[in-house]
Order: structure tokens, then C-alpha cells, then sequence
């Protein structure tokens, strides 16, 4: 029924004072109230009908009064003629003008029950329809376990059913579920417990453990016959059914990319076997991935750089690993005090042990540069290194050996104090406030060094060497 239904019915007597442009609302309930904000109490697309008792007689006071009645979503406004309306002020009748808020005289002869009346006759052969959907939204459930339906497919048909159309988001308003569209802020409601009625529709709550997971907003579909704020609950419902089992599939992969990105660090998987896990969890088989490195990061602000690309995260001390396609080091620029080293690529599935050993190098340049983000290779001087282990020790071994072993015999910190100074230039004032220490102390180290390795620092020579053997030290994990 629409309130032109209403002012059609010759039995009714109903005179139009205002708000022509919204004849076409239609009305699912008709109720007296006296109250000056009856608001709180109401669902929405109801007649308020009164005696003019709550009816404000300041203009201001009227037109806020006819505002909050739209704003809440109701039909029409219907006054009883000759009772106690007070004079309605031409500010009254622009707001409803404006609004296209009907504004109804009702004879002093039909009394109110004969309205609502007329408009329960017309409802109970609506709930019928209403009853209807609500059974058949109910068989949602049983489509998703007999047909297998994805999430977008589920949503169009509970629309058709229902007669809106339907709306998700987190509270943030980003998608709360695939293939959902995601409705407009404003139409969000300011609390998880506002008042479902929002003008043309319903906003409500996707309940989840610990709060709502998002909201759902439906809205009349035009032509559609709406089913009622009952069956957008039923969907609301359905949504929070999605979204849990969406969070344990979630959980779940998160579990299982563990798992296997500690077995290809361990190199304990064979390719074909590693590059099928990593098709299952998201990742191209047939790609290339890298290997990060991420240090100063907590796990909820990780997942959350990472929400939205496939990948697979490993927490070891305090290092996080991750596993995932070329360019995704980018999305961990975003968590503040990150610090991200990126290995090179290389095939999906293959060894991580030179990936594993590139991905530590950038993370310790990014923690000492201060940088967010350093791929391996960024240095011109360590990516000359060779990838092979053997030698790389070999190198340490010979340039670096007696000083290394001098360190931890003594607990002193010979090789920290030159890669301090070297990374500084040569600047012995800049080194020894790093180091805090006396430029002095700093200038002992460095001849001590020298003395150690047999290699006179202010040759171009020398220099060379062991700035090499220091990165190749770092780059095998040998001092940070």
C-alpha cells in the first residue's frame, strides 16, 4: 500500500495538505503517537496519525519536528482536523514541500482505527509474501551446502528474494566480502546499535565475536516488492555465517603457508611438491617469488599490510618471514617502524637458501640505513659477491679470521668498530660518536685491526678486501 492508496480510499475522507512529491511511499504500518519524538520507537514507512497534541507550535519546532519523522523514515504525517492541532506555520509546509513529506488532514468524523484498518488489510496480504521470503532466505543455507555457490552468486539471489538491494562493508568501509558491493559511508549507522531505519532502507550489524565484522546496508530495490526488515536481519545473519567461515579459511591457509614456508627454508620440500602448496595457497606456480625479510613489525599490523596479497608469513624470534610474488615488499612500507629486506627473485618452489641469505642482508641494511625498504642488490658492492657459501666463507675466513676470533675471545668489538668507520667514510669523529666512543679509543681499534689481518687500511688495496669480507661476513650472518 502507498499513501496515495490511502488518500484514494473513498471511506477514509483523507485531504492532502502538503508534501505531493511523496504520495508514491509505501506503508507498512499505520500508528497514533502524541509524543514531540516518537523516533526512537519506529521501524520505518509507518503513518504517524495524532490529535496534534506533541505537535510543536513554534515554527522552528514544527519543522523540526515534521524533519525528524522523515529522517526516521515515515510514510506520512496524518492531523485530526478540529481537535488540537495548533496553527501550522508556512515553515511546516516548505519542509514538507521540500522533503516530499505527505502531510494528511484526517476528517474529525473517521477515527484513527479506521486507518489502520485499512492499512492492516493491506499488510496481511503482504505477509504472506513476507513469510515467503523469510523461508527462502532461510534456504540460503542449503544452497551453500548443496550447490556450492560463491559469495557474489549467494548475494544476488537473497536480493531477488528479498527485494533490496544489499550492501557490505567493514567498519571502516572497505569489502567485507567478495563480490559484495560496498555501500556509501553516509549511509552507514554511527553506532553498532543505531536504529536499523535509514531513509530507503536498513543498516545493520554483521555480528562476529568481539563486535560486529562489518555492517550490512539494504536499501528498496524500485519495482521490488521489499520484504521487511525480518528478512534483512535473516541476511544480516548470513552474512556473519560467510564472513566466520571466511575467517577460517583464512586462518587456516595462514596455518598451512606457515608450515610451508618453514619446510622450503629447511629446503626439505622437492620443487613439483612446493610449487603445488604454493598454487593452493594463492601464489603462481609457475612464477617467480621473493623472500622478505620484515623486523620491527607487529603481527596484526602485518597481516593487515598484507590482507589483500596472497602470501605466506613465518615468525621466527623476531623476524617475520614472507613469502610471496615480486613488487610485494611495497605493502610493507606501511606498517610504521618496519624494516623489509627483499631478496632477488627466483623460481617458485626452488631453494630459498640464497633467497633466505639475500632477504637477512637487505633486513640488516635496512635496520642500519633506517630505510624501510632495501632489496638485495641495492648496494653496488655487495651484489658483486658470489651466491656460493664456500667461497664467501673462504672469504671471511682469510681477511677477517684472527680479528673475528680475536672478538669473541676478548668481547671486544674490533670488526663493529671498522665497518663503523668504513660506512662513514673514514670520518673517525663521525665513527666514534656512533660507536660512542673517544676518537682515540676508536684509532687503537683500527691499528689493532690492522695488526690482526695484516692489512694497512689506508692502502686503496687492502680497503677493498675488507670491505668485501665484511659484506660477505653480513651476508653469511657472521656479525649484524
Amino acid at each position: 500500500m502507498t499513501v496515495e492508496d490511502l488518500l484514494r480510499s473513498p471511506a477514509l475522507q483523507l485531504r492532502l495538505l502538503a508534501g505531493e512529491a511523496g504520495v508514491g511511499r509505501s506503508v507498512s504500518w499505520a500508528h497514533v503517537s502524541e509524543l514531540d519524538d516518537p523516533t526512537p520507537w519506529l521501524l520505518g514507512a509507518e503513518v504517524i496519525m495524532t490529535t496534534g497534541i506533541g505537535v510543536p507550535r513554534a515554527a522552528a519546532r514544527q519543522r523540526a519536528y515534521l524533519e525528524r519523522l522523515d529522517d526516521a523514515g515515515v510514510s506520512a504525517l496524518a492531523l485530526s482536523a478540529q481537535l488540537h492541532v495548533p496553527p501550522l506555520h508556512e515553515a511546516f509546509f516548505e519542509a514538507a514541500e521540500a522533503r516530499g513529506m505527505p502531510v494528511l488532514e484526517v476528517p474529525l468524523a473517521v477515527p484513527f482505527i479506521a486507518i489502520a484498518q485499512e492499512v492492516a488489510a493491506a499488510v496481511q496480504e503482504d505477509a504472506r509474501h513476507r513469510l515467503g521470503a523469510q523461508l527462502q532466505v532461510f534456504g540460503a543455507l542449503r544452497w551453500l551446502a548443496a550447490e556450492d555457490l560463491d559469495t557474489a552468486t549467494l548475494f544476488k539471489r537473497l536480493e531477488r528474494l528479498s527485494g533490496y538491494d544489499v550492501y557490505l562493508c567493514t567498519p571502516q568501509g572497505r569489502p567485507l566480502l567478495p563480490g559484495v558491493p560496498v555501500p556509501s559511508l553516509d549511509a552507514l549507522p554511527s553506532a553498532p546499535d543505531a536504529p536499523p531505519t535509514i531513509p530507503g532502507g536498513f543498516a545493520l550489524p554483521v555480528p562476529a565475536p568481539g563486535g560486529p565484522a562489518g555492517f550490512l546496508v539494504a536499501f528498496e530495490r524500485e519495482g521490488a516488492r521489499p520484504a521487511g526488515l525480518a528478512v534483512v536481519q535473516h541476511i544480516a545473519t548470513v552474512a556473519a555465517l560467510q564472513v566466520a567461515m571466511a575467517r577460517h579459511e583464512r586462518e587456516t591457509l595462514r596455518r598451512e603457508g606457515a608450515e610451508t614456508l618453514a619446510e622450503l627454508l629447511q629446503d626439505v620440500l622437492d620443487p613439483a611438491t612446493a610449487r603445488r602448496r604454493l598454487a593452493r595457497l594463492g601464489l603462481a606456480a609457475d612464477g617467480e617469488t621473493v623472500l622478505m625479510v620484515v623486523r620491527g613489525a607487529a603481527d596484526d599490523a602485518l597481516r593487515r599490510a598484507l590482507a589483500d596479497h596472497p602470501h605466506l608469513m613465518l615468525r621466527r624470534g623476531s623476524d617475520h618471514y614472507v613469502l610471496g610474488a615480486p613488487g610485494l615488499g611495497d605493502a610493507l612500507t606501511a606498517p610504521a617502524g618496519a624494516r623489509t629486506g627483499v631478496s632477488r627473485p627466483f623460481a617458485a618452489g626452488g631453494s630459498t637458501r640464497v633467497a633466505r641469505r639475500e632477504a637477512v642482508w637487505a633486513a640488516d641494511r635496512a635496520a642500519a640505513s633506517g630505510r624501510p625498504l632495501v632489496h638485495y642488490g641495492d648496494d653496488t658492492t655487495g651484489r658483486w659477491l658470489p651466491d656460493d657459501a664456500d667461497t664467501l666463507t673462504a672469504l671471511v675466513d682469510d681477511v677477517l679470521g684472527e680479528v673475528l676470533a680475536y672478538d669473541e675471545a676478548h668481547d671486544s668489538r674490533l670488526l663493529t668498530s671498522v665497518r663503523t668507520w668504513m660506512e662513514r667514510d673514514r670520518r673517525t669523529e663521525d665513527a666514534a660518536a656512533a660507536l660512542h666512543v673517544h676518537p682515540n679509543t676508536l684509532a687503537y681499534r683500527l691499528r689493532r685491526f690492522a695488526a690482526l689481518t695484516g692489512r694497512d687500511l689506508s692502502s686503496s688495496a687492502a680497503f677493498a678486501e675488507v670491505w668485501l669480507a665484511l659484506q660477505a661476513a653480513r651476508q653469511l650472518g657472521l656479525h649484524d
